[in-house]
């Protein structure tokens, strides 16, 4: 149940960080989890582990990992889009 409950928590944290960032994540529900658990290692790695946890995530730090972590894949998308229309 832990396995699944951490699943659930990191596709919220995913979703979340697109929708503060106005951007879809690629990959639907399943990109959605990576961003959250990518974002939470991230945000973990750099702020570190304090705030409320759930499901072994540290909230606040993993939200704001995932907004970044966001923001750099809109980022190289768009690159990558407006490259592709150069050729």
């Amino acid at each position: 149940m832990g396995f699944l409950w951490s699943l659930i928590i990191g596709g919220l944290i995913g979703w979340l960080a697109g929708a503060i960032m106005g951007r879809d994540i690629p990959g639907g529900i399943i990109g959605n989890i990576i961003a959250g658990f990518i974002g939470a290692w991230l945000g973990t790695a750099i702020l570190g582990d304090w705030g409320p946890h759930i499901a072994r995530f540290a909230i606040i730090p993993a939200i704001i990992g995932a907004v970044v972590l966001v923001f750099i894949v809109s980022f190289i998308m768009r690159s990558m889009g407006r490259n592709r229309n150069r050729h």
